[in-house]
């Protein structure tokens, strides 16, 4: 890692605004390719940081990107794999609630024998990747510092921080989040809606042995989902209307057990909850574009959809691969990684592919979260379909895991 230099000047051929896992990534991931980097990070090193209760499913293709970014290590003795993907229809059903299960044996022969992902703790995978971006020599690392704003041109972007210092660039990628200012800054603007839906988020105890499934049930009011976790526990998510999941969140840890357990221990088994719970509400939010001029957005500044099959993150690190890939096949031929030519490559590659999976969470979203007489036949024969006919049950292991010969480099 390149200390912050005294002058108050820089020069480097990619600016990245933003240091969650995915701006962190592709700053490591970057800088492994021979790109000069700049990483501008708002959390102040010396504070401690709040504590994050989220868990990732990191899905296969996703977890390849992490291993080229070099920490897996870092996160050994710290993850659960996840073996298999199972969805339940709820309600009352004549014949059974019907259902889909696949798992490994469902994805291509893999000689390393990997699971279809990893459930990674959110505060964990963080700070592993700021574990190895610190070690980094090819990265500049600007912690403590906020943008403030920027100006582009044909040749570059010139960026400017609060504290005034400046960097001039040839690319800057937007990884500040759903409210971006970068985003912002080049004129991009965003559509989408409120879900009218809020999710109730705890880790839990369970009764039953996981066996390294993810597992959900669609119910009129929403999904009930728990993910896997180390030690016989998960994390559930239990989608309600905005309000209900916000005032069962405050509830004493007794009363929501009992709610819990009253309505979903016959599918899960008793819970007790472990730790900090929360709630937060849902939104559909799309950048009507992806790249501007000297400007590319990625993550949530791109797009944030429905969690629904924890596809959220999954889709940054789409973005970092593809950015990569671009860039270095960019150079490869002589281009300029940041020209317009280059980031209309990656417009073209991420932008219907995001757009694809939010129009697709949200129909299963609309579909499954009731109980309408007509639609409960046909998601039941769907789920029947899926669960029967090996080509689309194959399909939707291999879309669900990120394991496609479409996707970047390292991700296959």
């Amino acid at each position: 890692m390149t200390e912050i230099p005294d002058s108050p000047s820089l020069k480097v051929e990619l600016a990245i605004i933003g240091a969650g896992p995915v701006g962190t990534s592709l700053a490591i991931l970057a800088a492994r390719a021979g790109f000069a980097t700049l990483l501008v990070d708002a959390r102040d090193p010396d504070a401690t940081p709040p504590q994050d209760t989220r868990n990732f499913a990191i899905v296969r293709g996703s977890w390849r990107l992490l291993g080229a970014a070099g920490v897996h290590q870092a996160l050994a003795g710290q993850t659960e794999p996840l073996r298999g993907l199972e969805a339940t229809d709820g309600g009352r059903h004549w014949f059974g609630a019907p259902s889909v299960l696949f798992d490994t044996v469902d994805l291509p022969e893999d000689a390393q024998g990997e699971p279809l992902g990893q459930m990674v703790p959110a505060g964990a995978l963080q700070a592993a990747l700021d574990t190895v971006a610190a070690d980094e020599t090819n990265l500049t690392w600007w912690r403590n510092t906020r943008f403030s704003g920027l100006t582009t041109g044909p040749a570059n972007a010139l960026i400017t921080m609060e504290d005034g210092r400046t960097v001039t660039a040839g690319l800057v990628a937007a990884c500040d989040g759903v409210n971006s200012g970068v985003r912002k800054a080049l004129g991009i603007t965003t559509e989408g809606r409120a879900y009218g839906k809020s999710v109730f988020a705890a880790d839990v105890k369970l009764s039953r042995p996981h066996e390294g499934l993810a597992r959900q049930l669609f119910t009129p009011e929403g999904p009930f989902a728990t993910l896997p976790l180390p030690g016989n526990r998960a994390n559930l998510a239990w989608y309600m209307k905005t309000g209900a999941a916000e005032a069962m969140a405050k509830q004493p840890v007794e009363a929501i057990e009992a709610e819990l357990n009253a309505r979903f221990s016959d599918f899960a088994g008793p819970m007790t909850l472990d730790g900090p719970h929360l709630a937060y509400p849902l939104h559909l939010q799309l950048a009507t574009r992806l790249v501007a001029q000297r400007g590319a957005l990625l993550g949530d500044a791109a797009h944030r959809i429905n969690p629904l099959a924890g596809q959220g993150l999954n889709l940054g690190f789409k973005d970092v691969g593809a950015l990569i890939d671009v860039m270095t096949d960019s150079r490869s031929v002589g281009l300029d990684p940041g020209s317009d030519t280059s980031l209309q490559r990656y417009q073209q590659w991420r932008r219907f592919d995001a757009a694809t999976a939010a129009m697709f969470m949200d129909v299963v979203d609309r579909a499954f979260s009731n109980d309408n007489a007509l639609l409960k036949p046909m998601r039941g024969l769907a789920l029947t379909a899926a669960s029967r006919i090996g080509p689309i049950r194959r399909a939707m292991a291999r879309q669900a895991s990120a394991d496609q010969p479409a996707l970047p480099s390292l991700m296959r």
